[in-house]
């Protein structure tokens, strides 16, 4: 076994600069898609404990829906179906445009779990401050959003963090929406070096800088900002 090829580390060295930059789109996809995904799966809990039968059937038609298709298929839809056949695109630059689609289609995927994770912390939220918030004349939008969110949020802390490292993870496919991030430059330089272990060892490195301290902040935030029953 040639293990001067095997341990070549030579290829960091010459594509640093857009390993960088690869992780750099990891990083830019990441933080959009986790605050798209938290604004919309919030929207979507709302729904799915709403009053109006309506309200409910949609967001968990929406939740069980995207939770069972997989996030290649969301992402290729939304590359092939909205780019090229409906031609909805939003920026003549390519690498932009790819990244606005790979942040909705990875954005829409990742709020159903967020949505059902804001759910649970729902469920740990004693019926009576709900009763309570109806006594002193709340309407339903008012008691979700002052009463019963906060706390759902801070119980919530933890499973919100897994889901956001899983996110990190998954933002290795939205090579299909032509967007080139970590994993996509992985590939490029194993088509180009031939598959050492230094690379994959060196991008496996770089996704759990970015995943650990994720979740070390979330186990910190979940301890810290518990709910006292």
């Amino acid at each position: 076994m040639n293990w001067d090829v095997l341990l070549d580390f030579s290829p960091f060295a010459k594509e640093s600069d857009k390993v960088l930059e690869a992780f750099w789109a990891t990083i830019r996809l990441s933080l959009m898609c986790g605050l798209l995904s938290l604004i919309w799966g919030t929207i979507l809990v709302g729904m799915r404990v709403s009053p109006t039968p309506v309200l409910r059937a949609a967001g968990t038609f929406y939740v069980n829906t995207f939770r069972n298709t997989p996030l290649t298929l969301i992402l290729v839809f939304v590359s092939l179906g909205v780019s090229d056949t409906l031609k909805i695109n939003f920026s003549d630059e390519t690498s932009l445009n790819s990244y606005w689609l790979a942040t909705i289609g990875f954005s829409a995927y990742t709020s159903a779990f967020v949505c059902e994770s804001l759910r649970a912390g729902i469920n740990t939220v004693p019926m009576g401050q709900a009763e309570a918030a109806r006594a002193i004349g709340l309407p339903f939008t008012q008691s979700l959003r002052l009463v019963i969110l906060p706390q759902a949020f801070r119980a919530s802390i933890a499973p919100l963090g897994s889901v956001m490292i899983a996110m990190i993870k998954n933002s290795t496919v939205v090579l299909v929406a032509g967007y080139i991030e970590a994993a996509a430059q992985m590939k490029q330089m194993f088509e180009d070096y031939g598959a050492t272990l230094p690379i994959f060892l060196g991008f496996a490195l770089g996704f759990m800088v970015l995943t650990l301290p994720a979740g070390l902040l979330t186990s910190y935030l979940s301890k810290r900002l518990a709910v006292a029953r």
